[in-house]
């Protein structure tokens, strides 16, 4: 369903977003974009996966 897609996961750094991100991670799924706010989580989640295929953002998600 999602094969050679981009997915984004809101929250990613999360506790659900976590357990998503692993869920996919072993899928064909192009590339996933992690967005949340907390930048340490985000900064521990990169260095701990070294995932090429793992993208992160961090904000919000307010548009002002």
């Amino acid at each position: 369903m999602f094969a050679g897609k981009t997915i984004l996961i809101t929250g990613g750094s999360g506790s659900f977003g976590n357990a998503v991100l692993g869920r996919f991670l072993n899928t064909d799924i192009r590339e996933i974009r992690v967005f949340s706010r907390d930048e340490k989580k985000q900064d521990e989640m990169r260095n701990a996966l070294r995932n090429p295929k793992v993208k992160f953002y961090l904000g919000n998600g307010l548009i002002y």
